[in-house]
């Protein structure tokens, strides 16, 4: 059974330090290659989904909060205000409340709807020590956001799509939703006090979710305070539930923002808008693929994707010329010279590195620049020429499946 917690620090992805705090993990090297790979997926996924990507800043006046809702019913949550002059500013708790200012900001017509406003940010929660773990509960969050603008009609369509979205990437990562929970509000204070907000925008996820054919299950007291909410649910090794991604209709801060768009018929309009997340948070989405993967990522995803080991001194320029062809057609990868250790040592040491590309006596000698293969399984399809070898990482790699070798016809001789 995997737990990043120790894999993670084991494998040098990520850490912490006493200094920097609880609930603040830092990226090492290798960690910060599988995080920088994750966002600019999601990135690219959602530029062809038709979203436009923002920057907004982590800071915001506390008036901002209390616009948004999130200082009356979230407050126990947030850090503490910061005096600035006579102001007081605020770490954001949440993404929503700038993308509606940056809608705000300029008119909309009926016409440019829906609008899909993207954003890979940080925000930050007053999480208590005792439910801080490793990467899937922390203080700093970087979430993988956004925020659709649309008219009434289109609310049901656009939330089906952000599910639909989130399945391909399940899908490419290789994650597992165990269920999807539609998150009612329960009693008590914490919720907006709207019944008939509730009810339209429960009624239009359950529309949602029964025609997407998903089936699903409802849970008080799990709803965001301004809303319901589809969660897609995931579990680690030991079967303990968290929520991914997030599906959710609010009518509640297009109303406290006074967003509108211009209609057909000239008139002003107040927009829905759909909150959504894929991936939910690097972090937690990190934390569960260290976990599934038992840090054996996906070709695609893995920190290294080929090493290269010369057996000898003898065999170390031909290894290097093989690392420049495959670092020019973009992959990962390192060399591990004789000066590490015995062949067999580096091996082991690299054992969750998908490919590894073997140079001695033997292949150097046979000419036509020839690789023994290696596969991280321990399959050993044979040897092939380097520009081969390169080809075929590249074309696994940008296919972004699981299978490490297509099982093709090898242009060398068996290892």
């Amino acid at each position: 059974m995997h737990d990043h917690r120790r894999l993670g620090r084991e494998l040098d992805l990520f850490d912490t330090d006493p200094l920097m705090g609880a609930g603040l993990p830092y990226w090492l090297p290798d960690g910060a290659v599988v995080r920088h790979v994750l966002e600019e997926y999601i990135r690219e996924a959602e530029r062809q989904a038709g979203y436009r990507h923002v920057y907004s800043p982590v800071l915001g006046k506390r008036e901002l909060y209390e616009i948004s809702g999130h200082w009356d019913h979230y407050s126990d949550d947030m850090f503490p205000p910061m005096k600035l002059g006579a102001e007081e500013v605020v770490l954001r708790p949440s993404l929503c409340p700038h993308h509606a200012l940056i809608y705000r900001s300029r008119s909309h017509s009926y016409r440019e709807l829906p609008l899909r406003m993207a954003e890979l940010g940080g925000m930050y929660r007053s999480e208590l020590s005792g439910v801080l773990g490793g990467l899937t509960r922390v203080r700093a969050i970087h979430l993988n956001d956004a925020h659709i603008f649309c008219t009434l009609d289109q609310a049901v369509e656009e939330a089906r799509a952000a599910l639909q979205l989130i399945a391909r990437a399940y899908a490419d990562l290789g994650i597992q939703a165990v269920r999807h929970r539609l998150s009612l509000p329960g009693e008590g204070g914490k919720y907006v006090a709207d019944p008939k907000l509730w009810q339209r925008a429960t009624t239009l996820l359950r529309e949602v979710l029964d025609g997407s054919g998903i089936p699903y299950e409802a849970a008080e007291g799990e709803a965001a305070f301004y809303g319901p909410k589809i969660d897609v649910q995931i579990a680690d090794p030991s079967g303990r539930e968290a929520t991914l991604s997030t599906v959710q209709i609010d009518f509640h801060q297009p109303e406290r923002f006074d967003l509108h768009y211009i209609g057909p018929d000239g008139a002003k309009h107040r927009p829905v808008m759909v909150h959504r997340s894929i991936i939910g948070s690097v972090e937690r989405a990190v934390a569960h693929l260290i976990e599934q993967h038992g840090g054996a990522f996906p070709a695609w995803l893995a920190p290294v994707q080929l090493l290269i080991l010369p057996v000898s001194e003898a065999q170390v320029e031909p290894a290097q010329k093989l690392l420049r062809r495959a670092l020019d057609q973009g992959l990962r990868a390192e060399l591990a010279g004789p000066e590490l250790g015995t062949l067999g040592a580096r091996v082991r040491a690299a054992r969750l590195v998908p490919y590894q590309a073997v140079i001695g006596e033997r292949e150097a000698e046979a000419g036509g620049d020839l690789v023994a293969v290696r596969l991280r399984d321990g399959r050993r399809p044979g040897a092939v020429p380097g520009a081969e070898l390169v080809a075929r990482i590249a074309a696994r790699v940008a296919a972004r499946g699981s299978e490490l070798w297509d099982g093709g016809p090898l242009a060398g001789r068996p290892a």
